[in-house]
């Protein structure tokens, strides 16, 4: 297949970040409904939707997707209906958490749909993503490459790409290492994991919570409290800033806040989490650059722009 064949629906918005790093954002042809980014993707044809309301509190938001789950059902739902009429020759998605996208198992069954429909005989190839770790998203960005584009060229593309952002992600050398909480949910409480204890130690920092590899996990205000950690930033899957002032604002009401060194030193900082942190793709460079910024308190990348942070504002 050549390139110029290629039809490419993205329903993960790491993946289609990967896509267009990678430079074959021209053949995106479908998106999920949370795929912004690069702009140019926002006018392309939404092919899935949550079924839930994502509009409320993070713990109303928690409680809406637990009773799905508890349901034993999907999160989202695929549009096999546009899929059909956009044709895809590949679709890709993610096999890591059935909150985040559409799970695998309903991208599968909506290829079914299609393949054994009168009008799409072509093969869909189902790319599916599931990284833990840094070298897991460098890994990925290899596979969607030969993928879409086997040859010498491609190949070594994709290697640069690869190569370009790993280079500014450099261990930060440094005497002081802060302790860090970062915290990927307000109500309940969940630290981040996966990449993200990762980054923090390439900023210069030490996790208090999470695992690097390891899937985010539920932690109490007790451990908070016990941890005390230098520095708490605050990075809600799927937040922009503006929601993640207020789910901040919401969790420093708790009776705990006042008691946590980094509320009393004012050393906590809101996040785009739904635009950094939370997308498994090329931004995590910014990712870790932002916390840099924000451990090391001076800027790391001059260039770098929107900042993407900010420090907490308690009213």
């Amino acid at each position: 297949m050549s390139s110029s064949d290629l039809r490419i629906v993205s329903l993960i918005p790491s993946a289609t970040e990967i896509v267009a790093a990678l430079g074959y954002g021209e053949y995106l042809v479908g998106r999920s409904h949370e795929c912004d980014f690069p702009e140019s993707v926002r006018d392309l044809p939404i092919c899935t939707e949550p079924k839930f309301d994502p509009v409320g509190t993070s713990s109303e938001i928690h409680e809406r997707v637990s009773n799905l789950l508890r349901e034993a059902l999907s999160v989202y739902r695929v549009k096999t209906a546009v899929l059909a009429d956009l044709k895809p020759t590949h679709i890709i998605t993610q096999a890591q958490c059935e909150v985040c996208a559409v799970s695998l198992s309903d991208v599968e069954q909506a290829v079914k749909q299609l393949v054994s429909s009168a009008d799409s005989a072509a093969d869909i190839q189902v790319i599916s993503l599931q990284p833990e770790r840094l070298a897991d998203v460098w890994t990925d960005m290899e596979r969607v490459a030969a993928a879409l584009d086997a040859s010498a060229v491609g190949q070594s593309t994709a290697k640069s790409v690869i190569e370009r952002l790993q280079a500014r992600l450099q261990t930060v050398e440094t005497k002081s290492h802060p302790t860090i909480a970062c915290i990927e949910w307000t109500e309940p409480l969940m630290a981040a994991g996966n990449w993200v204890p990762e980054l923090v130690t390439l900023a210069g920092g030490k996790s208090c919570f999470g695992k690097a590899g390891a899937h985010s996990d539920w932690m109490s205000w007790a451990e908070l409290t016990a941890a005390d950690p230098d520095i708490i930033i605050v990075m809600p899957c799927g937040y922009d800033l503006e929601q993640t002032r207020q789910a901040t604002a919401e969790m420093a009401a708790h009776a705990e806040w006042p008691q946590l060194k980094a509320a009393q030193t004012s050393r906590v900082y809101v996040t785009d989490g739904n635009q950094y942190f939370n997308r498994p793709g090329p931004r995590l460079v910014e990712s870790g650059e932002i916390l840099a910024e924000i451990i090391q308190g001076k800027p790391v990348a001059k260039d770098r722009q929107p900042a993407g942070w900010e420090l907490f504002k308690q009213r």
